[in-house]
């Protein structure tokens, strides 16, 4: 008994002890934290929000205000002199079938445009070989209407090329025995080619066809005397190609969803596509399935000739001379470094995210409000947009059927004398979830079978899903491209949604960054990647802010615009509203002005600007602020400033070339 009495007041005192303990840390606590406020989740959020869209006293605002040294360029396309209508008694018909995605097909058309008013030429609309290559799709949609609104293609070039949707009936049984001479240029062929060598063709045959493979049939860059087909070339892709009435409704939906949340959006392109990445060498940044994949279509494109580097390259050497992609973890990074808050609304854009889902999944835990097509829209809009489509027969796994008792009865009588080795072990089934998938072939055959109908198909719906992102990234308050400027040479979304974006608002915020300079960055703080120090944020803040203004610009103009003209229309497409600031004219080493040498805006545009107003919430709360870009960088420029008769310097400063970055490196 005097044992269990010990025990129960040691208990007693140690019970006691803990109360008095825990009432001493309270009351330390509670004169500690007298100056702290209670945390409200729901307070934290809104003011969260309040401060994407430019309330007074948050100082997010900036993250989505416009560029200021941009905002004097305007969209001006129109012809500048001497541009004659075309007329229906011309050299003879032009028509072309098209292969590719959404970018090789949008910048095709429009390189189609300028040659068939270079050759005086009527064109026939173009065949969009993704869709026609498809059984089964809608009835209601075919070709070129499968993404394009033809009446609005033909009655707005009226004035550029006579535009007819089909050959005369007299032709086309001859198009149908091959009897017209077909060829399929490069899209690096100059307008000599085609005055050469198609032209006298044309007007022997009075039609010619055209097969384009690359995204394009015409060189990227023109001589300055030919800067009314560089305008062609915008007119087409900005206010000529509109996308079908049911495409433009889907995609302003979406805006208008996004709107309601009552904050600005960014859009992102992750540029993660196999062609792309298996062209580049970037195999080494995926694992397992993903890399046998990405090394696959690259040995493919080895065969035909398309890379003439070596199989098995270093992806790592290649991703820090800026040739691989952002991994959509770094963009999270670079957007938290950049001040973006974690419930920051991200869109992204991209039919085709190779990898899947698995490689969104750091994006996802650091941005939460991650949507995309598929978030936004029912399967009813979807299926609308698709149309009425033939359905496909399914592709279900068939397992071998089993042998009877008599057979295998018969099996064992013929299987010779005893004693018998024993069987070889039966093969590992294959499940349905692994079959199911468009890489199921690599878990039985070494060599990629033909497209199924199913894979047609749905390559021709990724042309509705790139058209509706399309809309939403060049209407978004902020752009961010995962991939673009690469050194394939072909046309990507990201680039074509850059230029666009400048065509439309100039001063709109779309980062440009420079891979390698990013690499560089990463680079520095690899082993401590999710917590940089400050100078290391300080830098990346500066860099991405640069490539918003004008330095974003030159370097776009130096290595996007030779591969594709609709990745940068300046300084052809646009002009500048006279302000006291003089622009800097920046010339490159062949003489070509990279920026700074546009027209001056009509007097009607200036008016017009004058009256204008902001475009997205928080905008005029924004102007009034400093903005923090950085002035313009002189480092990298050598200047060569000359005075006029006023006084007024006038800048003519020669691009560096030799100092950036080479992506051939």
């Amino acid at each position: 008994m005097a044992f269990v009495t010990k025990i129960k007041w040691v208990v007693l005192s140690v019970v006691t002890l803990s109360m008095a303990s825990i009432i001493i840390h309270l009351s330390v606590a509670k004169f500690w934290t007298v100056n702290l406020v209670q945390y409200n989740a729901m307070a934290s959020f809104r003011e969260d929000f309040a401060s994407m869209i430019g309330r007074q006293g948050i100082k997010n605002k900036k993250l989505w205000s416009i560029v200021k040294p941009l905002e004097s360029l305007q969209p001006f396309a129109n012809p500048r002199s001497n541009y004659s209508v075309p007329i229906e008694q011309n050299n003879g018909f032009i028509y072309a079938k098209v292969f590719g995605g959404f970018p090789k097909i949008r910048s095709s058309i429009c390189d189609l445009v300028a040659i068939s008013r270079l050759l005086n030429a009527t064109l026939v609309i173009p065949e969009i070989q993704e869709s026609i290559r498809s059984k089964g799709i809608s009835h209601k949609f075919k070709s070129f209407s499968y993404l394009y609104n033809e009446e609005q293609f033909i009655a707005y070039l009226k004035n550029d090329v006579v535009i007819v949707k089909t050959l005369p009936n007299n032709l086309k049984d001859a198009r149908k025995r091959n009897e017209f001479p077909t060829f399929r240029p490069q899209s690096s062929a100059s307008p000599n080619f085609y005055i050469k060598e198609i032209l006298p063709k044309l007007k022997k045959a009075k039609v010619i066809g055209l097969i384009i493979n690359d995204g394009g049939c015409l060189q990227s860059i023109l001589p300055p005397s030919m800067s009314d087909f560089q305008r062609i070339r915008c007119r087409v892709a900005f206010h000529a190609l509109q996308f079908r009435p049911e495409i433009q409704i889907l995609g302003h939906r979406i805006i208008e969803r996004l709107r309601t949340w009552g904050q600005p959006f960014l859009a992102l392109h992750p540029g993660l596509v196999r062609d792309t990445l298996a062209y580049n060498g970037c195999a080494e940044l995926f694992q397992d399935v993903h890399m046998e994949l990405i090394q696959y279509r690259r040995a493919q494109m080895i065969k035909k000739g398309i890379v003439s580097e070596e199989l098995i390259i270093d992806s790592h050497l290649r991703r820090d001379n800026g040739s691989c992609p952002l991994m959509p973890e770094e963009v999270g990074i670079l957007l938290r470094a950049m001040g973006y808050p974690p419930k920051t609304i991200i869109y992204l854009a991209g039919s085709e995210i190779f990898g899947g889902q698995r490689v969104l999944i750091p994006l996802r835990a650091m941005f939460a409000n991650l949507v995309d097509l598929t978030s936004l829209c029912s399967k009813t809009e979807l299926s609308d947009l698709v149309g009425p489509e033939t359905p496909l027969p399914e592709d279900l796994i068939v397992s071998p059927p089993g042998k009877s008792d008599q057979e295998l009865q018969e099996e064992w009588k013929r299987a010779g004398p005893r004693p018998r080795p024993l069987p070889p072990p039966p093969d590992r089934p294959i499940y349905r979830h692994e079959k199911e998938g468009w890489y199921g072939w690599i878990t039985e055959t070494v060599a990629e079978p033909d497209p199924s109908p199913m894979d047609l198909r749905m390559q021709a719906h990724r042309l509705l899903w790139d058209a509706v992102d399309y809309i939403v990234s060049v209407e978004a308050d902020a752009f961010f491209p995962g991939f673009n400027n690469d050194v394939s040479g072909w046309p990507d979304f990201s680039s074509l949604v850059m230029g666009h974006r400048l065509y439309e608002v100039a001063s709109s915020r779309t980062y440009q960054p420079d891979r390698k300079v990013v690499a560089e960055l990463f680079n520095i703080t690899r082993e401590n990647l999710y917590h940089p120090r400050h100078n290391w944020t300080v830098l990346l803040k500066e860099h991405l802010n640069k490539s918003l203004s004008e330095e974003g610009l030159i370097r776009q103009s130096l290595f996007s615009k030779p591969a594709s003209f609709l990745s940068h229309p300046l300084p052809e497409c646009s002009c500048r509203i006279a302000s006291s600031e003089v622009p800097s004219r920046v010339k490159g080493k062949d003489g070509r002005f990279l920026y700074g040498d546009e027209d001056e805006c009509p007097k009607w545009m200036q008016h017009g600007k004058e009256e204008g107003s902001s475009s997205f919430p928080g905008e005029e709360e924004a102007k009034s602020e400093d903005n923090d870009l950085p002035e313009d960088e002189g480092d990298d420029l050598v200047d060569g400033s000359e005075f006029d008769d006023s006084g007024k310097t006038n800048a003519t400063l020669i691009w560096n070339q030799d100092e950036e970055m080479d992506p051939n490196d």
